[in-house]
């Protein structure tokens, strides 16, 4: 082989190690983005269960607690502001579904006060679905979180960093539970 020849193979090699390169690191931050993406799915699933079963659980209380109009208008409204907000926004999504729980948890002290109403089935079966909703939805939610961290983690290190941005990947943002949500709640039997 002569000298020329290898003074051109040289940086042929080098740049294709640094393409190979580059484009591993690009593939990595599109797979660490669209777990973000999936696991952010995954929340506006458990998200839909849990307002498709809002208003049959307002309906079985209402019947029971009627004069109680306050409290299902709070949550049939916080209900709607929840559904309404732009899925994309992680902070105002999760305000407005911290604001939701805060009313879930205000309709099940209402609850409380109806021994009769705590005793029928069809609210019973409500609840333990909402519950049951609410522990899928902390799972989702955990995951997304555990995503993001991943992805945010691997997206700042270096020397991967100088790849995001030129690439424009931007960090995300947690879904942080409000102060209602972080309380211990108070449980009655």
């Amino acid at each position: 082989m002569s000298q020329t020849t290898l003074t051109l193979l040289i940086p042929i090699i080098v740049m294709a190690v640094v393409f190979i390169w580059v484009a591993t690191v690009y593939n990595s931050l599109v797979v660490l983005k669209n777990r973000v993406k999936n696991a952010w799915s995954q929340i506006d699933v458990q998200l839909k269960r849990r307002y498709d079963l809002i208003p049959n659980l307002v309906e079985t209380v209402k019947g029971y607690a009627a004069h109680e109009s306050a409290t299902l208008e709070k949550v049939i409204k916080a209900r709607q502001q929840a559904i309404n907000v732009n899925s994309d926004n992680v902070q105002s999504r999760a305000a407005a579904e911290n604001a939701l729980s805060g009313t879930l948890k205000s309709l099940f002290a209402v609850a409380e006060n109806y021994p009769d109403l705590k005793a029928n089935q069809n609210f019973l079966h409500l609840q333990e679905e909402l519950t049951s909703t609410e522990n899928r939805l902390s799972y989702a939610r955990q995951f997304y979180n555990d995503s993001v961290l991943d992805y945010n983690n691997r997206k700042e290190m270096f020397p991967v960093n100088m790849i995001a941005a030129v690439f424009n990947f931007e960090n995300r943002t947690f879904f942080e539970a409000g102060e209602e949500e972080k309380s211990t709640p108070k449980v009655s039997f």
